[in-house]
This record gives structure tokens, sequence and C-alpha cells, in this order.
């Protein structure tokens, strides 16, 4: 099955720019909203990117997962083996779990950004099961207005209100931060689409729950 392959390298900067499309229409040239954060913050850092992690932090197993919110792809994974892999390995503290963005376009970005906004892994992978459960539905009809529209109805569902959205959704620097940190581990991992998983420094394209099975217990011994 054909997967989507990952933007090019200089698509970074419209990728941020786009977010922002959050509050209100940003700037035509800038692509940012009046007032908005900058893309870096005054003293030239970016803010950390917290790694989000499922299941036993010190099994001798690691599994990660790069995938996209706007995948479909990765959408029917997590409906299926992602399921099963949590119910028989991350629930048993068999492997340790990591789940990481890759950005196609700015909705997986926006989306990113509210998923990531409280920092905290169980709001971070509550609100990714929302996002795969009614991916269809956030992203029918591509406007990115309508598109921002439903991700804040989502949002509010999983308990955010409008001024943690509008604080999510307008922050530059996290957004160069989350574009930095995805650049940095495809290149490191190789990952050139999505699903892709690296299971022990191994890289694998997406396959059925009995492959991971058989991969996973072969490592777990």
């Amino acid at each position: 099955m054909k997967r989507r392959t990952l933007l090019a390298a200089g698509g970074g900067a419209a990728l941020i720019a786009g977010a922002g499309w959050f509050v209100g229409r940003p700037d035509p040239v800038t692509g940012l909203l009046p007032g908005a954060a900058n893309a870096q913050a005054a003293d030239g850092a970016l803010p950390e990117v917290m790694e989000m992690v499922l299941g036993n932090p010190d099994a001798a197993v690691e599994v990660i997962e790069y995938a996209s919110y706007t995948c479909p792809h990765c959408a029917t994974f997590h409906a299926d083996q992602f399921q099963q892999i949590k119910a028989n390995y991350i629930d048993t503290d068999k492997i340790r779990f990591v789940y990481r963005e890759v950005y196609f376009d700015r909705p997986g970005l926006w989306a990113s950004m509210i998923a990531r906004s409280q920092n905290n892994a169980d709001f971070f992978f509550s609100f990714t099961g929302m996002l795969y459960e009614q991916q269809r539905a956030w992203l029918a009809g591509g406007d990115p207005v309508v598109i921002v529209d439903q991700l804040r109805r989502l949002a509010k569902v999983a308990g955010l209100d409008d001024a943690a959205l509008d604080a999510a959704l307008s922050d530059g620097p996290k957004a160069e931060a989350l574009y930095t940190w995805f650049q940095e581990n495809a290149a490191a991992d190789g990952i050139n689409s999505t699903p892709s998983f690296v299971i022990d420094g191994r890289l694998y394209s997406n396959m059925a729950y009995p492959e991971f099975a058989e991969i996973l217990d072969a490592r777990i011994g």
C-alpha cells in the first residue's frame, strides 16, 4: 500500500508560517497572526519538546512510532494494530513505546500543538486517540478555517477552554521547536513515510499485528 512521503526540507518555513491560522486570519506575507509570538524566543532558544512515552520507561525493548495525524494509514494502524500492541505489550510493561509526530502539512502541526499544549502524556495520548478516531471529520473539506474550528471543537471536548487553545495555537516558538525536532528525528532514523517504526534501533515499515508480535517477542526473549 502506498504511503505518504515527507515534506521536502524546504517546506519547514511554510509549515511553521501556517501556524497563523489559529485564532484569526494571518498576515498574507508573514503567515503570522497580528501580535502572535515570534517564531523564536527572545534569547534565541527554542522550548524543549517532551518525549511522549507509554508503557515501562525502563523496558529493555523500545518501539518508536513515527506517524502523522493527517495520515489515513496511521489512523488505521491506531484503530487496529496499536490496540493489540497496547493490550499485549504496552499495558503489560513489556516495552517502552514512544510516539513521534511527522508533519506533512499545517493541520498535522496544529493538531500536534494542541495535543502537546499541556505537556502531559495522559492528555497527549487521549487527544491523539480522538484525532485518529475522528480524522475524517476534522479534515473534511480541507478548508484551513474549518479544520481549525474542528480541532478546537475536539479540544474542548477533551477539556481545554478558548484561552488555552488560543495560547497553544499562537505559540510560534513551540511550532518552530516541533518542526526542528521532527526534522532531526526523521534524519537520524531515516524516516521518509508514515507510519514507520524503529524497534531497538532498526527501522520497519507498517506491518500486520502478527509480524509486530513476532518481532517484539524475539526482542523480549
